[in-house]
């Protein structure tokens, strides 16, 4: 764990925060293995959400986190982005309201949508 990392001489390291924004784009993108203009991508799509600093995107370790997962499904598993969408959307709320709450929420909403086409 970050938090648990020693220096050299056994003397505790100050971790970095997981939500602290600290890689450039290009870094990001090294440390992901995906393209600079995926991650755009997925911020176009409202996947990821980086901050932003005088117009430069900077990736929190739990944004790279949360994009290994994106390419995990959309590479590994063969989700669309579409698809990735509704699996974070889930996730999230099992995360937050438990698991009961988001399954009753996917239902309802695949519900409506079908309903709208």
């Amino acid at each position: 764990m970050v938090g648990d990392a020693q220096g050299g001489a056994g003397i505790p390291v100050k971790s970095r925060g997981n939500d602290r924004p600290v890689y450039a784009i290009s870094i990001a993108a090294d440390l992901t293995g995906l393209h600079p203009r995926t991650l755009r991508i997925y911020e176009e799509k409202g996947l990821v959400q980086p901050a932003r600093r005088n117009r430069s995107r900077l990736y929190s370790e739990r944004d790279l986190e949360r994009v290994r997962m994106i390419r995990h499904l959309t590479q590994e598993v063969g989700l669309n982005l579409a698809g990735v969408r509704m699996f974070l959307e889930v996730y999230e709320r099992l995360e937050v309201r438990g698991s009961a709450d988001a399954i009753a929420w996917a239902i309802e909403r695949t519900i409506r949508r079908r309903r709208v086409r």
